[in-house]
């Protein structure tokens, strides 16, 4: 029997990682239309936000970017050696959506603030948030947002 309970807690150990990514790279957006589940890379530090989504030459229709600020700030982007159109979708610490800067235009160095502070940024592919009817006041669902 204690054999038997040392291997289910092993394999319980083994899927914990596994379950912990999944919600990491799992956020809805929860708009008027209904909720949009996307894929995303979660980015939270100077590094890989500096580098974002540079030199990428295509992102699925359901694929993004979470940058994590680990606090509400304002913040700003540009998209020098971004090759793909980008909104930007700017959220609270809370996950309410502040604002959106739809289609950013790829290579410009053009600066791109959110209107106040924010925890989040999510970018996904150039189109989409007018797509799913993505609105400031929206909703974000991940496992990094408090509410």
């Amino acid at each position: 029997m204690r054999n038997i309970f040392l291997k289910l807690v092993l394999v319980l150990l083994l899927f914990l990682p596994v379950a912990a990514c999944s919600q990491e790279d799992s956020a809805v957006l929860h708009t008027a239309t209904g909720a949009h589940k996307f894929k995303v890379e979660v980015v939270d530090n100077n590094e890989t936000r500096a580098k974002g989504l540079m030199f990428r030459q295509e992102l699925a229709p359901d694929a993004g970017m979470l940058f994590d600020f680990r606090e509400e700030r304002p913040v700003a982007f540009w998209m020098r050696n971004t090759f793909i159109s980008l909104d930007m979708i700017f959220i609270a610490a809370d996950g309410t959506v502040r604002n959106i800067h739809a289609y950013a235009r790829p290579h410009d160095p053009t600066s791109i603030p959110s209107d106040g502070p924010v925890q989040f940024v999510l970018e996904i592919p150039g189109g989409r948030a007018a797509e799913i009817g993505l609105e400031p006041g929206d909703r974000l669902e991940h496992a990094r947002v408090t509410e």
